[in-house]
């Protein structure tokens, strides 16, 4: 048909148009899938805080917020210079504060068994000649040892018995894995020391773990002795509380000389002043293990 023939047909038989009324020639869109309303209606925030619970922070996550802790002192110190008028006050106030309670904590941690002269406790009646010469003395509040334990916990004041140790690097603990199949990628590491991992413990598939802890190097019982009692006993493991030299090795639960480990001494039938049994208690490890075989500690009392 030509252009001028066409204009005459009618509408429901023109080439290119549907012959049935009603019906577009548009395709159809399909409908938006559904999204689940239990994330659909979570913040942003709670997003966060459910992927940390499902695979927890990063290796290096202590690190940096040790790393920003020490910055933020210099950001305190800059804003201080800066700010001016009300905000200068509120600033100082505050600051105040901080101080106050921090001078606080100092001297309650520096608290001593001190004796003073007591005004008040002059005798009443005769005395005889020998106790003339003795006045009154007053004994400091002394604190019970399981407040002394938290504080000093809190406050990390341990007196440990070996405050130094030498510090050990990352090319001593870790040996470097090469893996691929042209032994190209180098991102695993194995530990060459001794480690510490709990009863529930699986290791990740191979293609993905990096730190790599040999069964032949772990431990789970350590030789503690008592400084008070003189004796020395076998006892479980709980975990390492803190190795001195990363905090990466303390996840990890790399034992080095100088490492604070957690052990059970519910054996020994340790009571607190309150008549609760002790079942966990912290001691320091004085050896190498890795040269000696074992875990030699001592509690730290």
């Amino acid at each position: 048909t030509t252009s001028s023939d066409r204009r005459c047909l009618p509408l429901a038989v023109r080439p290119g148009r549907s012959s049935r009324p009603g019906r577009s020639s548009r395709p159809k869109q399909s409908p938006a899938r559904p999204r689940s309303p239990a994330l659909s209606d979570m913040a942003q925030g709670d997003h966060i805080e459910l992927h940390r619970k499902r695979h927890g922070r990063r290796l290096d996550h202590a690190e940096k917020a040790r790393k920003k802790e020490a910055r933020g002192v210099h950001t305190r110190a800059k804003f201080a210079q800066k700010v001016k008028g009300l905000r200068a006050k509120l600033h100082n106030k505050k600051r105040y504060a901080e101080k106050a309670t921090m001078q606080k904590t100092i001297k309650e941690h520096s608290e001593r068994d001190t004796k003073h002269k007591d005004a008040n406790a002059g005798p009443k009646d005769a005395v005889p000649a020998y106790l003339l010469d003795r006045e009154g003395m007053s004994h400091a509040k002394v604190l019970s040892n399981t407040i002394k334990q938290k504080r000093k916990e809190k406050a990390g004041r341990w007196t440990v018995p070996i405050p130094k140790v030498r510090p050990v690097g990352e090319d001593e603990v870790f040996k470097v894995l090469r893996s691929g199949q042209r032994r190209k990628k180098a991102w695993k590491r194995m530990i060459t020391k001794v480690t510490y991992v709990g009863d529930t413990f699986t290791r990740k598939p191979p293609k993905y773990e990096r730190f790599i802890r040999p069964s032949g190097m772990r431990m789970k019982k350590a030789h503690v002795t008592h400084p008070e009692l003189q004796t020395t006993f076998c006892l479980d493991m709980i975990g390492v509380k803190k190795n001195p030299q990363s905090p990466l090795y303390t996840s990890l639960g790399v034992i080095t000389k100088g490492t604070i480990i957690e052990v059970n001494v519910s054996e020994l039938g340790l009571v607190t002043p309150a008549g609760k049994v002790v079942w966990g208690k912290y001691a320091q490890v004085t050896n190498n293990p890795e040269n000696d075989g074992c875990i030699n500690a001592v509690l730290l009392v």
